[in-house]
C-alpha cells in the first residue's frame, strides 16, 4: 500500500470494495446477473477482480492445488495441533500421511523441522500454523512466525487472523495482518491460508474477513481454528466460496470427522479439508463402511 495522499485513496477503495461485497453477499444478489460490459456472470467476468488490484493487491491466490485432487486423501491437511502431541505421534502422522498421500501434514512449528525431514522424500507438503489459535499477535511477529517455519521446511502456513481487530472495524490492520504474512509465503513460493475463525463472526464479517484475505493475494481462506466454539459449518463454507470466487482454495476445518462431512464440505466448495479423522475417512472410501470416530484434542 502506498503512503500519505495515495494511502488514504487506497483504504477508501478497499472500504468500498469491502461494502459491495457485504451487500452482494448478505442482501443477496441474483444469480446469473449479467454484468453491463460482458456477456459472462458476474462469477465469471474477468473484471470482477479489478477492483481488489486497485486496492493494492500485488497478485491474485490461485486454486493452490492446480486443480481438484485425484482421490479423496488428496483434500486432507492430516492434522494434529493438540498442545500436548508427542514425538512419537507426530511420527506417526507422518507414516500415514506418505501412505495414503494426503496433501499435507498439520502441525505445530516446533514439529515443523522433523516432519520437513520425515516426508522429504514423499509428495506430502509440511503445513504449520501462525499465530495461533488467538490471532491476537502482532503482524510482525506473524510475519517472522512464517518466515522461520519456512525455514524450517513449511511449504503451507495457516495464519488466525486478527480477530478482535476485525470485530473493531479495523479492516486495516486486518489486510496488513494478512498481507505480511501472505508476502512472506509469496516470496518463498509457499502457500497462505487465511483462517477467518467464522464461528466468532457475523455473516457479514465472513464477508470482510474472506475479502480482505483475497484483496491481500493470500492463497486460501479457512473456516476455523478447531479450538474456537465451533468448526467448519457447509453454510460458511459456501459463503466463503461466493465471497473469493473460483480462483481461491477454501480450506474446512474443525469437525469433519467422515466422508459424509468431507463430501458436503467438498460440495460446499471446499478445496482443502482439515482433518484429524484422515486415515479414518479414506478407509471408508475403500471398504465402504462408516467407522466410529472419538472426538479428541486435535483442534479438529
Amino acid at each position: 500500500m502506498a503512503t500519505g495522499d495515495q494511502h488514504s485513496v487506497d483504504l477508501a477503495r478497499l472500504v468500498a470494495m469491502l461494502a459491495e461485497e457485504v451487500l452482494a453477499q448478505t442482501q443477496g444478489r441474483p444469480r446469473g446477473h449479467r454484468c453491463a460490459c460482458h456477456a459472462v456472470t458476474d462469477d465469471c467476468c474477468p473484471t470482477r477482480m479489478q477492483p481488489i488490484v486497485d486496492a493494492g493487491a500485488v497478485r491474485l491466490g490461485v486454486h493452490a492445488s492446480g486443480g481438484a485432487p485425484k482421490s479423496v486423501a488428496g483434500y486432507i491437511d492430516h492434522t494434529l495441533l493438540k498442545a500436548d502431541a508427542t514425538r512419537g505421534e507426530i511420527e506417526q502422522l507422518c507414516r500415514e500421511a506418505a501412505e495414503f498421500q494426503f496433501a499435507s501434514v498439520c502441525v505445530n512449528p516446533a514439529w515443523v523441522s522433523l516432519c520437513a525431514s520425515l516426508l522429504r522424500a514423499t509428495p506430502v507438503a509440511v503445513c504449520t500454523v501462525v499465530g495461533f489459535p488467538l490471532g491476537a499477535t502482532t503482524p510482525d511477529v506473524k510475519q517472522y512466525e512464517t518466515r522461520r517455519v519456512i525455514f524450517d521446511g513449511a511449504r503451507e502456513v495457516d495464519m488466525v487472523i486478527n480477530v478482535g481487530a476485525l470485530k473493531s472495524g479495523d479492516v486495516r490492520l486486518v489486510e496488513k495482518d494478512i498481507e505480511v504474512v501472505a508476502a512472506a509465503c509469496r516470496d518463498a513460493g509457499v502457500i497462505s491460508k487465511v483462517i477467518i475463525e467464522a464461528a466468532l463472526l457475523t455473516d457479514e464479517e465472513k464477508v470482510t474477513a474472506c475479502t480482505l484475505a483475497k484483496a491481500a493475494g493470500a492463497d486460501f481462506v479457512k473456516t476455523s481454528t478447531g479450538f474456537g466454539p465451533g468448526g467448519a459449518t457447509v453454510a460458511d463454507v459456501a459463503l466463503m466460496r461466493r465471497v473469493v470466487g473460483p480462483a481461491m482454495g477454501v480450506k474446512a476445518a474443525g469437525g469433519v470427522r467422515d466422508l459424509a462431512g468431507l463430501q458436503a464440505m467438498v460440495a460446499a466448495g471446499a478445496t482443502r479439508v482439515g482433518a484429524s479423522a484422515g486415515v479414518k475417512i479414506v478407509r471408508e472410501v475403500s471398504t465402504g463402511k462408516s467407522e466410529p470416530v472419538v472426538a479428541g484434542k486435535s483442534g479438529y
